[in-house]
């Protein structure tokens, strides 16, 4: 059954800035997802998904995947076009061009790290990811309790905080919902690539919550 949701607004993970130093952050936030993204693809093609050993991944794209694909297709398909069009001014053919087949590894590469970072969970503890950027280290001594619930954050980002600084909680969303609820012995750091938060609880989407919650009880001590 889906809670409603959460009284508290979500939040952004990230500084609240503004002017020169909203830029810098931005700027420094695009090349960090563009160099996730090539590793993704290279992670793809040498077949090494980002699973740490005896540990089990899980897909959580499985909402968004179908429409990432047709983003990769559409984006490879107006390559050519471009290059018929534009063939007769080599002026604009290139740069479009270009422009184009960065299209398509921006895209290809946001897919994939969806791909080769599944969530995990082993014998260490669990491992949350969110595309190719971001990877939380969660080891069973900080972990209370796991537990599906089926939570609605409608138009929150795919990362977002709720809850006030002393109760607060990460959540990682697919298509607005989480399903699985991590309870974390005590208020502890994270780092992420937006910002380092101070969390309770960490609360995520998984395709298979029962399969997951099954590893858990397979590893959890």
């Amino acid at each position: 059954m889906t809670s409603p949701s959460l009284a508290a607004p979500p939040r952004k993970v990230g500084p609240a800035l503004t002017g020169a130093a909203r830029r810098a952050y931005l700027v420094r936030r695009g090349i960090a997802a563009e160099a996730a993204g090539w590793r993704s693809i290279g992670r793809y093609l040498a077949r090494r998904p980002r699973v740490p050993t005896g540990s089990e991944g899980f897909s959580y794209d499985g909402p968004i995947r179908t429409v990432l694909v047709v983003f990769v297709v559409l984006s490879a398909v107006e390559v050519p076009v471009i290059d018929l069009l534009t063939r007769p001014w080599p002026a604009v053919r290139y740069p479009l061009l270009a422009l184009g087949l960065w299209g398509v590894a921006t895209m290809l590469g946001m897919l994939l790290g969806y791909r080769t970072r599944p969530h995990a969970v082993g014998p260490a503890g669990i491992r949350v990811r969110s595309g190719g950027e971001v990877d939380i280290d969660l080891p069973w001594e900080l972990v209370a309790s796991v537990s599906r619930r089926r939570r609605s954050l409608t138009g929150a980002p795919t990362l977002s905080l709720t809850g006030a600084d002393e109760d607060q909680v990460l959540n990682h969303l697919m298509q607005d919902f989480t399903d699985i609820d991590i309870a974390l012995e005590g208020l502890t750091g994270l780092r992420l690539p937006q910002g380092d938060v101070v969390v309770r609880e960490v609360r995520i989407s998984v395709d298979d919550p029962e399969a997951f919650l099954a590893a858990v009880r397979r590893h959890m001590p």
